[in-house]
This record gives C-alpha cells, structure tokens and sequence, in this order.
C-alpha cells in the first residue's frame, strides 16, 4: 500500500491520543510496538497537506500541532532551504493553534503515547533537520471545555 492509502486506512480507527507524525528523512525508526513507520518517498508539504486535509475531513478527530523549538532558530548557512520552509509551513498551518516545544520534550510525549495508543510516523524526502511535525489527536466532537463542565458534574454529585 502507498502512504496515501495506510493513512486512510488507519486514519478511521484512530481517536484522540493517536499521533501522526508527518517527519523528515533522517527520523528515526523507532522500535516501541505501538509505533509505525513508513516512507512515502513525497516531500514534507505534499504529505503534512494530505494529512491536514484528511484531518479536517474527519468528524471524529482533529490535530493538536507540535513542532520542534529548534527550527526557529536554524539559519540558512546551517540547513539550506530552511527559511523558504518555514514560510511554507506558515501557511500550511495557518489557522492551527500550533505548540512549539524543545525536540526531546515532544519525543518523550510520543514514547509515552506509544506506551499505550498508536503512532503513524510517515517519513518524507526532507532533508533539513528540526522540520518534522508532530500531530497528537484530539477528539473533534468534545471540547476541553465540555469536559470540564461534565468533570465539575460528576464531583458535585458523588452518589450518583
């Protein structure tokens, strides 16, 4: 199967605490079982906007975007090319409320997460460092808010 075609296949089983993460060519093949890794062999914009896109298809989940801390601080002279994708990663997440945190913390994140729910990692032909995106799942018909509320419900009224 291509890329395309696990992602769509997958993408209907996964729920909130799922990740899907659209890396660069030099990530890891990371050896937790929870953790899947394939290579598409398409750029970092075609497959972060396939992704994106199928996310914003879906009714049941939606993504909380992470990226690495570092890549804001890379410079041209160190990683050729860095600036023009930045500028396309702008606009491929414009509109997401997007996390910045240092690369290890968003890794931990993920080993905890594979320790119990899956990971899709689909590696791209990127080859400048710090550009992966990390997707961890949300549920997109129940909000934090909501949440609250019903958590605030069930302590008030104990002998239910």
């Amino acid at each position: 199967m291509t890329w395309n075609e696990i992602l769509t296949e997958r993408l209907p089983a996964y729920g909130h605490r799922n990740w899907i993460v659209v890396a660069d060519s030099a990530y890891p093949d990371q050896s937790s079982p929870g953790i899947e890794t394939i290579v598409s062999g398409a750029s970092q914009a075609q497959v972060l906007e396939t992704v994106l896109r199928s996310l914003a298809a879906s009714k049941h989940v939606k993504p909380n975007v992470y990226t690495d801390q570092e890549l804001e601080f890379l410079v041209e002279s160190d990683a050729e090319g860095i600036s023009s994708y930045r500028d396309q990663l702008r606009d491929l997440l414009r509109g997401q409320l997007v996390r910045v945190l240092p690369h290890e913390q968003i890794i931990r994140q993920l080993d905890e997460a594979a320790q119990m729910f899956r990971v899709l990692i689909i590696k791209t032909n990127m080859t400048v460092p710090y550009t992966s995106v990390f997707l961890q799942l949300d549920c997109a018909y129940w909000g934090e808010a909501a949440e609250h509320r019903l958590r605030a419900a069930i302590q008030a009224h104990p002998e239910r």
